[in-house]
């Protein structure tokens, strides 16, 4: 199988076989001295040869890398293997006998390079998983705050204009009225003089009618009747008046008046505030950083077989029927060995590992994963119907603890790491589908929707858990099984071994296996944290017939529950 340069499938649905020649099983352990992969049975005969007992043989994701193989320049013949710790020099066995390093301390050089391999490849699982992403954010609040600069910008701008288009309005107006004042004045002033003129015009008549007059007396041959016509009196000249015109004061502004009318643009004068960029630790734990004397320690403690892996069979412990349930679509365990136990008819019950009821609560949960217990042993289930997730305190008060707006909660896990609650969602159309994560009050932290590629990863996210390394694993009805590490990267998906895979209840172990049931093929199946599938767990040769929840205690007991049947089955799978 084709491996990355870390050493990674790079087909996570393949599984790695095992090294030994004409053996096909899946590859679980690695011895460190022989760099060799090999599988449970072969990991068992290897040990049992006489020349192979000091060996050491470890989970494959702990194997020891192998050193690459470099001659020695002074000794063309050795191999370069051992490592001078005062000198930090790496030099064959050859040269650590010459007098170059007198009483200096000589350590395997391979433990150091696997140290080192190990703390590059954690470098890197920090540039994937906190530096890459942090940045591409970054990328994506400068992209939102461009196109809001541009939104506000064309606003500043609308209102500019429209404040404009005011100002020209009431200008408008203002000249409007004017120009109807001045053009009354006008033709108030025209009727007078008109009238003026009229009466100018009569005055003139009658003048001239005088004059006429005055000229037939004149001409008249009879002396008497000239001498007896009196003086004519005449009338006096009309009075007129000049007309009084209107003024005109110009309007006292400048530049300054007018942006004082139409407003002007605020230069900011505040410092910008630089963006949040979350510190690593909230990514990566403090106790994950490796010191110096870190390493020596590990250094000192890599001979050390593992003392847990899986069992060559499953076998089973035990069972009980659980009342007050129809079947066993999921189950949560708090600290204090108390189940929380869910049907698809919305009944969840509370029992002892004896199965005997404590409490019966009524939801309008299904079959999903809608329940989970927090480490201080509260009992948190979702509501999708009215889009809550609700709070029982150890003191049985039901509250409700999150409303999730437009978003239907479907299922829910409470993290051992931090106490965050991871919830699987979807819209209220069901067109979309999310998993948020929320602290412990109840604050939004984080929402993931969509690959780096923009496609959306969920469709309907009805079990959800997180493995040892943060890594948030759900069960999709239509995607499979979906892995994001904590950061809300995709890191693979998962649809089973052959044609056809619909996944149920999901779970992971101590040692970061991951556990899913499958109605398709009617087993559970085991993967490591990787992706890499290691095997059907339990299948119908273990009674398993109609898979659905799965739950690993502290005490690494298996909890399988089934459709058809209350029954709730242990079984122990590692040793």
């Amino acid at each position: 199988m084709a491996l990355s340069k870390f050493g990674i499938p790079r087909t996570a649905q393949h599984f790695l076989e095992c090294g030994i020649e004409e053996c096909e099983r899946n590859c679980e352990f690695y011895c460190n001295p022989c760099h060799q992969r090999l599988c449970k049975q072969c990991s068992e005969e290897h040990l049992k040869s006489p020349e192979n007992k000091t060996h050491v043989v470890v989970l494959y994701q702990q194997r020891k890398r192998q050193l690459p193989v470099e001659k020695c320049k002074i000794h063309p013949t050795k191999d370069v293997d051992m490592l001078c710790e005062d000198c930090q020099v790496s030099l064959c066995s050859k040269c650590a006998t010459k007098g170059d390093h007198p009483k200096h301390t000589f350590v395997d050089l391979e433990a150091v390079y696997a140290e080192k391999f190990a703390v590059f490849e954690q470098e890197i699982s920090k540039i994937h998983e906190y530096f890459l992403p942090t940045s591409q954010n970054l990328k994506k609040e400068i992209k939102k705050d461009s196109s809001e600069i541009k939104h506000f910008i064309d606003n500043i701008r609308t209102s500019m204009k429209t404040e404009g288009e005011t100002l020209k309005s009431l200008v408008d107006t203002v000249i409007s009225e004017n120009m109807k004042q001045l053009d009354q004045i006008e033709q108030s002033l025209l009727e007078d003089l008109n009238t003026q003129d009229k009466t100018l015009d009569d005055y003139i008549t009658y003048l001239n009618n005088l004059v006429k007059e005055l000229h037939r007396c004149l001409s008249s041959t009879e002396t008497q009747k000239l001498m007896s016509e009196k003086k004519p009196k005449i009338r006096s000249i009309p009075e007129t008046a000049k007309p009084v015109t209107p003024g005109f004061i110009a309007g006292q502004y400048n530049k300054h008046d007018v942006t004082k009318l139409l407003g002007k643009i605020q230069v900011p004068n505040t410092k910008a505030e630089k963006r949040e960029i979350r510190p690593i630790e909230s990514i990566y734990n403090t106790t994950m950083k490796l010191t110096h004397k870190q390493m020596k320690e590990d250094r000192k403690k890599s001979d050390m077989k593992q003392t847990m892996f899986l069992s060559a069979s499953v076998t089973k412990v035990r069972g009980f029927n659980v009342p007050g349930v129809d079947e066993v679509y999921h189950v949560s365990l708090d600290q204090s060995d108390i189940l929380l136990i869910s049907d698809r008819e919305g009944n969840l019950v509370q029992t002892d590992l004896q199965g005997n009821v404590i409490q019966k609560i009524k939801t309008s949960g299904r079959g999903e994963g809608y329940h989970t217990v927090t480490p201080k042993g509260d009992l948190i289930f979702t509501e999708k119907g009215k889009k809550v997730i609700n709070r029982i305190t150890q003191d049985n008060n039901i509250t409700e603890f999150i409303k999730t707006g437009g978003w239907r909660p479907l299922s829910i896990h409470s993290s051992h790491i931090n106490g965050d609650l991871l919830v699987g969602m979807v819209s209220d159309g069901y067109e979309e589908a999310k998993v948020t994560r929320y602290n412990k009050t109840g604050k939004e932290l984080q929402n993931i929707q969509r690959d780096n590629k923009g496609q959306g990863l969920y469709s309907y996210p009805r079990f959800i858990t997180e493995n040892i390394n943060g890594d948030i694993c759900t069960s999709d009805f239509y995607k499979g099984m979906v892995v994001v590490n904590k950061s809300g990267q995709h890191r693979f998906s998962y649809t089973g071994q052959k044609s056809g895979f619909d996944p149920y209840g999901i779970c992971t172990d101590v040692l970061g296996h991951i556990l899913v049931c499958d109605d398709n093929s009617k087993a559970v199946h085991l993967l490591d944290q990787d992706g890499q599938f290691l095997s059907l767990l339990l299948t119908r040769q273990q009674g398993v017939e109609y898979p659905r929840s799965v739950c690993v205690d502290d005490e690494n007991n298996l909890y399988v529950g089934q459709d058809h049947t209350n029954t709730l089955t242990v079984y122990k799978y590692l040793q």
